[in-house]
């Protein structure tokens, strides 16, 4: 018998973008059974309401309004109950196997992550592809599959607590058929690609990410991405982009993405939208409304963003195009090469980068964990580095390193070229420009996180924490109601990535539930402590299954693998 579930006494706001109202949600099994409102004049009706509803007695209420016969009771006095928020640009793949309560994200109420962006995915994994380093570090003997119908085995045997959308990276495929290799694909290479987006969709993945400043995606001719995004579309998948630019290049990247679409027809969305660098800050303006022309047009387009000024990614990032070529291994042989790591430390002096903006985020190695939460002029002025064993300051010659160059190229060798690091690179005017426009939802950019076991080592950035609180404090600054900035975390990413029965509060909806606290709803997460859970969530059910209450993971787990 399936059990049930009652939501009493909260605020409903039932993710549509209508007003909220005071009433009561009945689950039964993974779905919402019913949902009532209460009515003025004492009386209960179901919603949304009819003449018909309108009676006192409904099939969970007593003839007083007494509850009756739930298996279990969530007292929601004073609490919001919503849609589980959906976080629209993830990046938890592999982390769902090795920490699969997911709690940073089922602690801030989301329920389903979109995963595989940025041209990176867990799978398919063939020929030369690796994925990204922390993830086969931390997946060790687990790392088994290679397609990916044998990573959906995987995924579903560890019985994730978030259901996640799995999406194909470009990166991940061309590494498959490729390598790495600087160049464009050959039609036979490209044919490959084709071939294996097109079992993975099969097999239940939603479209194809890209990721243009990244190894080997960055190598890529448009005519390529395009080729795939039509292998994408053919089959009602979606386009998902980290462009070739945000900073110098932006308006011509968008003017990609846009070309694809229409060439295409694929639905297409572009990732963290932002105007990267000091420089580029005034082109705000001219972006946005590329964007909004584009949709007026008719073009399916939208976009997700973070609600912070700084980026989060790898910090050999920073090396020179020709010394990032091959990804990791390759760089770490260049660094020990003392003519090719001179002339790195060369150009990186030269390149100009305002140092005080550049954040060490996660390390690999005791040498380094003293720079998480600083910055790289933080760093070379601190003390304390100076003393560490090995001094980090201090290269493999004894030589004391006076540059920032040479310190970049001292932290990517002591950690295998696996550096996290955080750029303050945007502006706070433009965040808000940004995060105004009702086409953007949240979309963390993160992996989940935990203060614990292998992840609690790590030193992320706030975001995996706190993407939601602070996305719907920063759009209630800006004077958007509580009704529809829920909808902008629920209802609206559920429509754009065509996720049927999740993002709304409504009889016969699948029972992703968060249930929090208005004005309690925060995080105190930050760059240097950035392990802390989200605050004035109460509960949390996914799939209709109570997986965080009062402060406490239950142990339920029941997210899945959703299919288009």
């Amino acid at each position: 018998m399936e059990k049930t579930v009652l939501i009493e006494n909260g605020i409903v706001v039932d993710g549509s973008g209508a007003p909220a109202f005071a009433g009561d949600v009945l689950v039964r099994g993974d779905r919402i059974e019913a949902v009532f409102r209460r009515m003025g004049n004492g009386e209960w009706g179901t919603y949304p309401p009819s003449e018909a509803s309108r009676r006192r007695r409904c099939p969970s209420r007593g003839g007083n309004g007494e509850s009756v016969g739930a298996d279990e009771t969530v007292d929601a006095t004073g609490c919001v109950v919503s849609p589980g928020f959906i976080d629209s640009h993830t990046h938890s793949d592999a982390y769902l196997v090795i920490e699969p309560d997911a709690p940073s994200k089922i602690a801030q109420g989301i329920t389903t992550e979109v995963n595989g962006q940025c041209g990176g995915s867990a799978a398919p994994r063939y020929g030369e592809a690796r994925l990204s380093s922390d993830w086969a570090a931390l997946l060790g003997e687990r790392l088994t599959w290679h397609s990916m119908a044998e990573y959906r085995e995987a995924l579903e045997q560890a019985r994730p607590a978030v259901n996640t959308v799995q999406f194909v990276g470009h990166n991940t495929l061309r590494s498959s058929v490729v390598g790495y290799a600087g160049r464009a694909a050959t039609p036979d290479e490209l044919a490959r690609m084709q071939t294996l987006l097109a079992q993975s969709m099969d097999e239940g993945a939603w479209g194809l990410t890209t990721g243009l400043i990244y190894q080997p995606g960055r190598y890529s001719t448009p005519d390529e991405v395009a080729a795939l995004a039509r292998v994408a579309a053919e089959r009602g998948g979606i386009y998902a982009t980290h462009m070739r630019s945000e900073g110098d290049r932006i308006l011509e990247a968008i003017d990609e993405v846009v070309d694809l679409a229409r060439t295409t027809g694929i639905r297409a969305e572009i990732s963290h939208l932002k105007t990267g660098g000091r420089a580029n800050w005034g082109k705000i303006d001219a972006v946005l409304e590329k964007v909004q022309s584009a949709i007026d047009e008719g073009v399916v387009l939208g976009s997700d963003r973070y609600p912070y000024c700084a980026a989060g990614t790898d910090l050999d990032i920073v090396l020179p195009d020709w010394a990032q070529e091959g990804a990791a291994k390759a760089e770490v042989e260049r660094l020990a090469d003392p003519a090719l790591r001179s002339r790195i430390v060369d150009e990186i002096n030269a390149s100009g980068r305002d140092w005080s903006e550049v954040m060490i985020g996660g390390t690999w190695s005791p040498e380094t964990r003293p720079c998480s939460g600083r910055t790289i002029a933080e760093i070379l002025a601190s003390p304390i580095l100076h003393s560490s064993t090995p001094p980090l300051l201090q290269s493999h010659n004894s030589t004391i390193l006076l540059s920032p160059g040479e310190l970049v190229c001292r932290i990517l060798e002591l950690d295998g070229c696996k550096t996290g690091a955080f750029f303050f690179t945007m502006c706070e005017e433009n965040l808000d420009k940004i995060l105004s426009r009702p086409w953007i939802v949240p979309g963390s950019d993160a992996s989940l996180r935990a203060p614990w076991g292998p992840l609690g080592k790590d030193h992320p950035h706030p975001r995996a924490y706190a993407t939601m609180p602070v996305f719907l404090a920063r759009l209630r600054r800006l004077g958007v109601s509580l009704e529809e900035a829920v909808a902008r975390m629920t209802s609206v990413p559920a429509r754009r990535f065509g996720l049927v029965g999740r993002g709304v509060v409504e009889k016969g909806a699948f029972a992703d539930i968060a249930v929090w606290r208005d004005g309690e709803f925060a995080s105190d997460s930050t760059y240097k402590d950035p392990h802390r859970f989200a605050r004035g969530v109460e509960c949390v059910m996914v799939n209709g299954a109570v997986t965080y209450r009062a402060g406490r993971f239950t142990g339920a787990r029941a997210g899945r693998f959703l299919e288009r």
